[in-house]
């Protein structure tokens, strides 16, 4: 096996249908559900938080980060390669990120396009979160349907955060993460890491979009 090589796809990474199917009510009469493959959302913000006017701070992943991710202790490795990773994203000093079972990732595109997400945590709860156009200030508003919170909809097994140098010129890598710590349990917060700041996200599955018909 390659240094680059992934073992298995991530415990997050569950099957649309399976999801789909836990749709508490059918969709309303004035909008379709249309599934879509599995995708991500990295969300900031109070757990308990059902709306907000930040989502320009949250990151989206068309696709599923962890299998197109490369090990922390293969980090030599992808800077030999110039820090491009063998599925192609480019590894980026000034703000790298990493998931719950040790794996560098591409970072998510930022801000997330507005639209109506219907999004799960793989629990009890599927809801739609309706993310609006950037107002004059370049503010999102976002809310959760039927009550929902943030946490509802946050896959507690999935993990991201992204690491950013403390100060201009100090060495933040992934080569000083410590992997004994891998992979991370539920609530534990992603880890510290030598000469960087951190912050955490969570992480929403989205199963598909709410189209106006």
């Amino acid at each position: 096996m390659s240094a680059f090589a992934i073992s298995a796809l991530r415990t997050c990474a569950l099957g649309v249908a399976a999801l789909a199917a836990m749709l508490s009510e059918p969709a309303r009469a004035e909008a379709t559900l249309v599934p879509g493959p599995t995708q991500y959302i990295a969300a900031l913000g109070d757990r308990g938080a059902t709306s907000g006017n930040d989502a320009e701070t949250w990151g989206f992943w068309s696709l599923d980060p962890g299998p197109r991710g490369v090990w922390v202790k293969s980090y030599p490795d992808l800077l030999a390669n110039g820090g491009k990773a063998p599925s192609g994203w480019q590894y980026d000093p000034a703000g790298w990120w990493i998931e719950e079972h040790g794996l560098i990732m591409e970072a998510p595109s930022f801000p997330l396009p507005a639209g109506k997400y219907v999004v799960t945590g793989g629990r009890e709860v599927t809801s739609v979160l309706t993310v609006e156009p950037a107002d004059a200030a370049g503010h999102q508003a976002w809310q959760l349907a039927d009550g929902a919170t943030i946490y509802d909809v946050t896959h507690l097994h999935c993990r991201a955060a992204v690491y950013t140098p403390k100060a201009q010129g100090q060495s933040c890598t992934p080569d000083k993460t410590p992997t004994q710590v891998f992979p991370m349990s539920p609530g534990v917060e992603m880890p510290a890491v030598e000469g960087c700041s951190k912050r955490d996200y969570q992480v929403l599955i989205v199963i598909g979009m709410m189209v106006d018909g």
